[in-house]
């Protein structure tokens, strides 16, 4: 098992652009082993209508404000961009970020996202068929641009936990898996993507682990990393982002590393 590591999820909502790059840095500062994004074009989180911006524009600000963290989204949805336009946009934004960029993805689940701005609302199967479709397709581009990647390749998170079909594409194709949930629920995923990685012929554990987690949930960080979750991420919302208990959450980090490492 790897060293734990502690990431930012500060959702690009409810604030001005000026306060959202204050939080960023201070992320960074902070020591932040990835800054992540969300993927929406409204307000998910807290009010109902608020301020909001683009993602895939602010990922891109991001990668040239920060110096240290990855930067990444929590996470993209699949359907808003052709699979071979945003492999591009993710190499680019890792030349920006000098190779520190993530590719996060997921199938989409906000119908107000598709409907308003015009993409085929279809389904929970059809959304999870199309990121099953388009996910050969990004990793191909990946080894087809030029320059290509700064490391050559740029990781792959896949958030979701649906056993029938997500986590065997995380099998399939993912460096990272992200899920929420409790204890158990985790415990109980994590053993069906175990399972899958058995029948796609591939070691579970090249898969990193990561889980979001709230000051209820990360009362159990232990027992979370006893299953084999090593990435711990906060949400911050804005208008001020606050980082109060993501500095908890960095604190336990360093002394679990600390602690594994005599």
């Amino acid at each position: 098992m790897g060293l734990i590591k502690a990431s930012a999820q500060i959702v690009n909502e409810h604030g001005t652009m000026a306060n959202l790059r204050k939080a960023w840095l201070a992320a960074d500062d902070l020591g932040a082993d990835a800054i992540f994004n969300n993927d929406h074009f409204f307000v998910t989180v807290g009010a109902k209508e608020g301020m909001n911006f683009e993602a895939w524009s602010v990922l891109a600000a991001m990668a040239e404000a920060t110096e240290r963290a990855q930067v990444g989204c929590l996470v993209t949805g699949n359907s808003y961009r052709n699979p071979n336009l945003l492999a591009d946009m993710a190499r680019t934004i890792d030349h920006v970020s000098d190779g520190r960029f993530i590719i996060g993805i997921g199938s989409g689940w906000k119908e107000e996202d598709y409907v308003e701005y015009g993409y085929e609302w279809g389904t929970p199967g059809s959304r999870l068929r199309d990121l099953d479709r388009d996910m050969p397709l990004i990793r191909d581009r990946l080894t087809k641009l030029d320059p290509p990647p700064v490391n050559g390749t740029i990781p792959i998170l896949i958030g979701g936990a649906g056993e029938k079909v997500t986590l065997r594409i995380v099998a399939e194709h993912a460096d990272i898996w992200h899920m929420n949930g409790d204890l158990e629920t985790a415990k109980h995923k994590s053993s069906v993507l175990e399972e899958w990685t058995r029948k796609v012929g591939r070691d579970g554990s090249t898969i990193e682990r990561s889980i979001g987690v709230n000051a209820t949930t990360f009362a159990n960080a232990d027992e979370y990393v006893a299953l084999g979750f090593t990435h711990f991420t906060v949400v911050s919302v804005g208008p001020d982002w606050d980082l109060g208990f993501f500095r908890e959450v960095l604190a336990w980090r360093d002394e679990r590393n600390r602690a594994g490492g005599q």
